[in-house]
């Protein structure tokens, strides 16, 4: 996501910070650069345009080019302009809590909305809401199934009906979602491949009907400028409340993501980050800006590993580091846990500066698989036992894993030396420990 105009803006920023000075002339080739990789990324020409003059405009003024460091300064302004561009501030969505809340969802077909529903219900129960699907879609081959599939997997109830035409579904839904109690219903309505009138009188009807308290366009991000003027199209017609742009693992170069917000004047609420059932996140348009410029991530990190990591299996290993008694089972736990928090470049992504030092460095998260799989084909007895592990024992491991003597030999040596790290700081800490203990009990 964003990774090739991360990857310009970097190249952009590294020339201007290398010259002391900033002048308007070398300010102005900054903002033609910047111009034009918004323009490869696939944002909206206007957009772009109104972006560079204003950049161009605060640029040349005194706080930029009398700065003490004019480059930071430069980057500082880009990176509000991009947090503005994006909606400056997360709106977040909050429903009542005195009654039934109710969500629509419309795109055209192929753009995700039916998989976005599902990981929309998922995102608000972890929220302490009681979901209900609604299957309005009755036209498109297995969207019913999948709904339910989907549904069925994630243990939320689906409302459907085949006998039924859309409107008189979303009516029966929200009568029996009353009856059942539930705090948010969430309906999937028909896409087409194009906008045509039916669609749109179908869809005035259902929101007629169901006086949605959010209405969300769900965009393909992949489909670039396409997804922004089908979404100008949308708002015309039944005047959405947010967007959710989905497939932003993909190639896509985040133009969408960038323009959506001006040309229709709704802002990206959510964004689908991966097939997974939690693979959709919060729109943060400050978040976002540092991510676009390597700046990183660190609030979402941490937001990632308040969900995903089990406390209290940290504070043990945090006892069991300390002690010197970190074991292969250990790390084979914390690895599970870091999984869970998603793929390895993303996570390195949001560290301030790994970034863009890990560009040019592959992160396979196949590796991982391969380490999880030599320490599960281990004894527990192996695992809390290295050292038991002889040349018999290690082709043992390596045939039940699907590896290579070298691979475990390798996962070993890498292990043997991540402990004696460990003893090491434990070591500097301990000192540290000593001396502040020492600082406290002197007069002076």
């Amino acid at each position: 996501m964003f990774e090739e105009l991360s990857n310009r803006f970097d190249s952009i920023f590294n020339r201007l910070k290398g010259r002391g000075k900033l002048t308007e002339e070398n300010v102005s080739e900054a903002v033609r650069d910047v111009k034009r990789a918004l323009l490869e990324a696939d944002v909206n020409y206007k957009v772009v345009k109104k972006f560079s003059a204003s950049v161009m405009e605060k640029a040349v003024g005194t706080e930029v080019l009398k700065s003490i460091t004019p480059g930071q300064q430069f980057v500082k302004l880009v990176k509000d302009e991009l947090t503005a561009l994006m909606g400056g501030t997360t709106r977040a969505v909050k429903f009542h809590t005195n009654r039934m809340n109710v969500v629509v969802l419309a795109g055209l077909q192929g753009s995700g909305k039916t998989t976005a529903c599902s990981k929309l219900a998922l995102h608000f129960r972890k929220q302490g809401h009681r979901p209900l699907l609604v299957a309005c879609d009755t036209y498109r081959a297995a969207a019913i199934d999948q709904l339910e599939t989907l549904g069925k997997s994630l243990g939320i109830p689906v409302f459907s009906n085949r006998q039924e035409k859309p409107v008189q579904i979303a009516s029966d839904a929200l009568k029996h979602a009353k009856r059942e109690d539930h705090s948010l219903v969430i309906i999937d309505t028909a896409g087409r491949l194009h906008i045509d009138e039916d669609m749109m009188s179908e869809l005035k009807k259902i929101t007629s009907l169901a006086k949605p308290d959010e209405i969300f366009f769900v965009a393909d991000a992949m489909t670039g400028q396409d997804a922004v003027n089908v979404a100008a199209q949308f708002h015309k017609e039944i005047s959405f409340t947010g967007t959710i742009l989905t497939k932003m693992d993909g190639d896509a170069r985040g133009g969408a993501a960038l323009s959506i917000l001006d040309v229709t004047g709704v802002p990206v609420q959510f964004v689908g980050i991966s097939e997974k059932p939690d693979g959709l996140e919060q729109f943060h348009p400050e978040r976002m800006a540092s991510r676009i410029l390597g700046m990183g991530d660190i609030v979402s990190l941490v937001e990632k590993a308040e969900i995903n990591l089990d406390v209290e299996k940290s504070k043990k290993l945090e006892k069991k580091i300390r002690k010197n008694n970190f074991t292969l089972q250990d790390f084979l736990d914390q690895l599970r846990q870091i999984k869970k928090m998603g793929p390895l470049n993303e996570l390195m992504a949001m560290i301030p500066g790994m970034g863009n030092q890990l560009k040019d460095v592959p992160v396979d998260d196949k590796a991982l698989v391969k380490v999880e799989a030599i320490i599960c084909s281990m004894t527990l007895y192996e695992r809390q036992k290295p050292l038991v592990l002889d040349a018999s024992r290690k082709r043992r491991i390596a045939a039940g894993s699907g590896t290579t003597v070298q691979d475990v030999n390798k996962l070993l040596k890498q292990f043997d030396t991540m402990k004696t790290m460990m003893k090491r700081m434990n070591k500097i800490s301990g000192k540290r420990g000593q001396n502040a203990a020492l600082r406290n009990l002197s007069p002076f």
